[in-house]
């Protein structure tokens, strides 16, 4: 496999989707039945005979053993969440500002079949990304010598959006005060998991599916350093100090540490303590008050927390496991991983306000067990103290916490149903239960609103729906609706003013609303905006927005 090293980022030709990128990623969709075979379709080729066509076409750029190289990884956890729509729309007519062109002429729907269903399978040797090769992947581009230390733009620096368009893969950075675009720039293909920014805000680090770490300077408008941390990412965290960034991949079953200019420190095999299982990292989050990373294991039932700061002091009282308690902190050691044990893996997860205590949810394990679980786990004490009393599929990475009647609440949407489950944090007990017009995936508020903004975008028929819910109440306050199109994710301005929601399509947009009114205040032409993250919200870990 070859790992070019460029003269500048995405600036090059052979770092833009090539025909095989995408044909590759829509012979995946056929072959796992998205799209109908013909009924007299031949049975395909040997595998042999399709390597030979893979090898010959695709491995200049997705590496000889399909792990990827200038273009992504083209292996079953890779392609697992392609669209069949957009795949062939850019195998008919290619993709706009890239090398890649329409191809409709040129190859026939039989190849993309056999070598559909062949780069479906997975890999013959079960591919790894080592040490030495994540240290060889990294490129790093340093300030010119009397280049200033200040921003190349007049705005508020802690009022900046970062915008990520998976449209056409870009994202564009947005005046907070003004709603106008700073600049737009390439990013690498599928961010996933969220940008996270260094406690200044003026770095931020992106992640690709395909494994790809970019750190970027917001005030000077350039990227910094590139490194590949894995073959398949779930997420990155950016320690609360600054000095490091942690990424969790699905392939290898690793994670990975990083110094904040994307030098590797060293990988974390995620292997079970008696070394005889392995298992994919479902997510990496910063415990900031605790100064450690928390880590979920999919396929382990097993937490981690890494920490990278001093040990704080952990508050004891007539409990008879403080004891037991103190003797854990005192044995934490620094970037060493601590252990606790659940009955169950845990999926995705999300921290109270306090971040002791992690809330997590287990996805149903088979279809014979369709059943989904969620658990609060103590993280000094080391072990599950309750079970959440949530039906469905609760998506608690996007959940929020808030005040209610004298007490905390969490609010989560749900994938499976159309139901948010209100449940109060001091006893774990369900509060209240909001009908909601379909199931949703993301939830939003701010300190400075009495609203909660929520969509439905898991359903067919309410996917165009964003319902506001008074936080004071309980009850719906209002919705805002895009007929026939996908309205999904909120995120505030730094003040609370004004939410600003994402139109989910191809030509898509940005839509800022008054957050008091809800009325439609501006509408900035986007390709699929698939998220937005405000700068101070980040940074201060704001009431409602995801940390």
């Amino acid at each position: 496999m070859r790992c070019a090293k460029r003269e500048a980022p995405w600036e090059t030709d052979s770092d833009k989707p090539s025909l095989i990128t995408t044909l590759a990623l829509a012979a995946a969709l056929l072959a796992v039945g998205w799209l109908s075979a013909p009924a007299n379709a031949q049975t395909p080729p040997p595998a042999a005979q399709v390597n030979a066509i893979y090898q010959q076409h695709c491995a200049v750029c997705h590496g000889v053993e399909r792990t990827g190289a200038m273009g992504p990884a083209l292996l079953p956890e890779s392609l697992e969440r392609t669209r069949t729509d957009e795949v062939l729309r850019v195998i008919t007519h290619g993709r706009t500002a890239t090398q890649m062109q329409g191809f409709a002429e040129q190859l026939s729907q039989q190849e993309i079949k056999d070598l559909a269903a062949w780069i479906r399978t997975p890999a013959a040797t079960p591919p790894r990304w080592s040490e030495a090769e994540i240290r060889s992947s990294r490129s790093f581009f340093p300030a010119g010598k009397d280049e200033p230390s200040v921003p190349a733009w007049k705005a508020d620096p802690m009022n900046l959006f970062v915008v990520v368009e998976g449209g056409d893969h870009h994202v564009s950075l947005l005046d907070g005060d003004t709603f106008e675009v700073i600049t737009r720039f390439p990013s690498r293909y599928a961010l996933h998991g969220g940008p996270k920014f260094t406690p200044d805000g003026r770095y931020v680090f992106f992640g690709s599916r395909d494994g790809w770490i970019t750190k970027y300077d917001l005030w000077r408008l350039r990227v910094v350093a590139e490194v590949r941390a894995g073959l398949n990412m779930r997420n990155v965290a950016v320690s609360s100090d600054g000095r490091h960034v942690m990424a969790a991949n699905y392939l290898p079953h690793t994670l990975a540490l990083f110094d904040a200019d994307l030098n590797l420190v060293r990988t974390y095999d995620a292997n079970s303590q008696d070394g005889g299982r392995s298992s994919r990292v479902s997510a990496v989050y910063d415990a900031a008050p605790r100064q450690s990373f928390v880590v979920a294991l999919k396929d382990i039932a097993e937490i981690w927390e890494i920490p990278y700061g001093s040990i704080r002091p952990v508050a004891t009282g007539a409990n008879p496991q403080d004891a037991q308690t103190r003797t854990m902190a005192r044995a934490m050691e620094h970037l060493a991983v601590q252990r606790t044990t659940l009955s169950e893996p845990l999926d995705d997860f999300f921290f109270d306000q306090s971040y002791r205590h992690v809330l997590g949810a287990t996805r149903a394990r088979s279809a014979e067990d369709a059943t989904p679980s969620a658990q609060v786990v103590d993280l000094d004490l080391r072990r599950k103290t309750a079970d959440l009393p949530i039906s469905g599929m609760p998506h608690l990475g996007s959940g929020i916490t808030f005040a209610w009647n004298g007490t905390t609440v969490l609010a989560s949407p749900n994938l499976g149903t159309g139901a948010i489950d209100v449940i109060d944090m001091r006893t774990w007990k369900p509060v209240r239960t909001l009908a909601m017009p379909g199931p949703g995936f993301f939830m939003r508020s701010h300190e400075n609103t009495p609203y909660a903004w929520t969509d439905s975008m898991m359903s067919r028929t309410a996917k165009d729906t964003l319902t506001i819910i008074d936080k004071r109440t309980l009850a719906v306050a209002g919705q805002v609706r895009e007929p026939g199109k996908t309205l999904a994710h909120i995120e505030f301005t730094r003040d609370g003013r004004y939410a600003l929601a994402s139109l989910w399509e191809m030509d898509g947009a940005l839509i800022v609303y008054d957050a008091s009114s809800f009325q439609e205040i501006k509408r900035l032409p986007m390709s699929k905006p698939v998220g937005k993250y405000n700068v101070w919200n980040k940074i201060t870990r704001s009431e409602g927005t995801s940390h």
